[in-house]
């Protein structure tokens, strides 16, 4: 299943590289694969492809029925009856009309609150991380809820410069401001001040979870015309899945209507006209058709309620544990499980996690919050259904207790613990940061993140990266809060590191003899050395060497040539 391919929102339609070109020019289309680790960035080149099956799309679909229909059938009718309708006729027309005026005026004000979202992005980059790329556009949809706020996908606005919103029907474009972006959850909240813009639309109501087989309507911009578009499906599956723009494993909506580039950010709703839910990404492979991923209401009211109470995005909290599924049976024996006991093995516990302090490796955890968990780890969810544990996590916010029941050496203790967000050592998104660097004597040294290797090895970073990061990027576990892993990116050749040209994003372990935690404290160290040499260990049991005062001397003449500000980025000076 390696091979798998989704789509999220957005891609640029004629992706330059970074070496120059023409403009950038791009719709809100990306490529995501099955594997949570498979992500591609907006940048890539790539060509489009079509799904075999041939995506049902339908444009105004209500008001041309409307405008349409009675007047040709009244007369289509008449002729056939020589100019004499019948009451059987009659009755059945006029029903069908009242049934399309029904339906007309039920979705007029739900058409009115979708936008269509433009974005102008400037990305940052990575090779070069004291510069930014050049500048391209994005289009996807977005939505209109309580509160003058706006809501589309957090991959639609990422790393904006620029954001406008336009009305359907409208030919004016609002200025937006970005308020929250949930980076985890791949929602953006976002508002407009001009109160032109908020006249004569009603925001959207949110429905309930939608069960499997229930009706969903996705509304959206997507590419191929300029007006609103509609496309119709079922929920075909509910369970938590990769989201792709951060690899977060939260709760989502596997539906069969149709979600191109574009529809990021635009409403699902329901046959009650109730927004169910927000597209954001589809699955893409010659053995799929139609299927596309929708944000369901939990996790759209938990991004709400989280920027309401803390005035900011606080994230999504998880139990800091590796678990182990306990189905064998031997297993479940062999740590003392009771015949109606039923849990899963924690592995390992994250050392930056607050509950390290209570559980611990080997534990068996039976319950999450009074909720009992299956040997499987799953829990059950609605009738007939099971979900995974970390549902439950999911359900709370960073900062909240919660009640862990575990069997450890055959004894059962419950202890409440406090969830925190995820410290990843290799963060999977950067949060619109611009990258840190640090340069000296021509080696640039940078932190490494999910985003750095994207753009370092492209698309299959996960095959082509170096093996021992890929190692320390799916299990190395952060020791601190603030730990980073550091690399020497690039070389920028002088004579004073003459010899050491082809090293390129290799580990930097420690400095003089001091472990690394950080590049601030790397920053920190070099700037203060005053021994006659630096001495850098690096993996692979290299080493660079460099006299002290000739390597600071030669930095500024490097930074010169290379037409680069400054020797570090902005948050190391502080």
């Amino acid at each position: 299943m390696g091979d798998l391919k989704r789509k999220r929102g957005r891609k640029p339609k004629n992706a330059v590289s970074d070496s120059g070109g023409g403009a950038e020019t791009a719709m809100d289309e990306g490529v995501v694969s099955a594997n949570p680790i498979e992500t591609a960035t907006n940048g890539d080149t790539q060509t489009h492809r079509r799904g075999r099956g041939r995506l049902r799309k339908v444009e105004e679909v209500v008001d041309r029925d409307i405008a349409a229909s009675p007047e040709r059938r009244g007369h289509r009718f008449a002729e056939h009856n020589n100019g004499e309708l019948t009451a059987t006729v009659l009755s059945g027309d006029l029903r069908h009309v009242v049934e399309l005026a029904t339906a007309a005026a039920k979705a007029a004000p739900l058409m009115d609150a979708v936008v269509k979202v433009f974005c102008v992005h400037t990305d940052p980059n990575f090779s070069l991380p004291w510069q930014r790329k050049r500048q391209y556009s994005s289009s996807s949809s977005g939505f209109i809820i309580s509160g003058k706020r706006v809501l589309t996908n957090a991959h639609s606005v990422e790393h904006h410069t620029q954001v406008k919103l336009k009305k359907r029907g409208s030919d004016t474009k609002y200025l937006a401001t970005v308020l929250s972006i949930g980076t985890e959850c791949d929602i953006a909240m976002l508002t407009v001040n001009d109160d032109e813009f908020w006249e004569g639309v009603s925001p959207l109501e949110f429905g309930d979870l939608p069960a499997l087989q229930d009706a969903v309507t996705v509304v959206g911009y997507p590419i191929g015309g300029d007006t609103i578009s509609v496309t119709s499906g079922v929920v075909s599956r509910i369970e938590i899945l990769s989201y792709v723009h951060v690899s977060t494993e939260l709760l989502g909506l596997q539906i069969d209507a149709a979600i191109n580039s574009g529809n990021s950010g635009g409403p699902a709703f329901n046959d009650k006209g109730k927004c169910v839910g927000i597209a954001f990404q589809s699955l893409k492979h010659e053995d799929a058709e139609n299927i596309g991923y929708v944000i369901p209401t939990p996790v759209i009211m938990h991004f709400i309620q989280d920027y309401e109470k803390n005035g900011a995005y606080t994230g999504f909290p998880v139990i800091g544990v590796e678990w182990q599924k306990m189905e064998n049976p031997d297993l479940r024996q062999s740590v003392g499980m009771a015949h109606n006991q039923k849990g899963v093995r924690i592995r390992r516990v994250e050392p930056t996690a607050p509950e390290s302090n209570v559980l611990k490796p080997s534990d068996v955890i039976l319950s999450f919050d009074g909720v009992d968990i299956a040997n499987d780890g799953t829990v059950p969810f609605r009738h007939g259904e099971r979900i995974g544990f970390s549902y439950l996590v999911s359900q709370k916010y960073t900062g909240d207790d919660a009640r862990v029941k575990v069997l450890r050496k055959s004894k059962t203790l419950e202890f409440k613990i406090k969830l925190n967000a995820h410290k990843r050592l290799i963060p999977a998104h950067i949060k619109g940061k611009p990258p840190s660097y640090y340069i000296v004597g021509g080696f640039v040294f940078t932190a490494v993140s999910v985003p750095y290797l994207r753009s370092e090895y492209g698309k299959d970073y996960e095959f082509d990266a170096p093996v021992k990061l890929l190692d320390k990027l799916l299990h190395a576990m952060a020791q601190s809060i603030d730990e980073q892993l550091v690399v020497v990116s690039q070389v920028l050749v002088a004579d004073i590191n003459i010899g050491y040209e082809e090293l390129v994003n290799t580990q930097v372990l420690a400095f003089n003899g001091k472990p690394i935690k950080n590049l601030k404290s790397l920053a920190n160290m070099a700037e203060a050395c005053k021994d006659e040499y630096m001495k850098f260990d690096l993996d692979y049991d290299q080493i660079v060497v460099l006299q002290t005062k000739n390597a600071k001397a030669a930095t500024s003449d490097i930074l010169a040539m290379h037409c680069i500000p400054s020797a570090m980025s902005d948050d190391l000076k502080t």
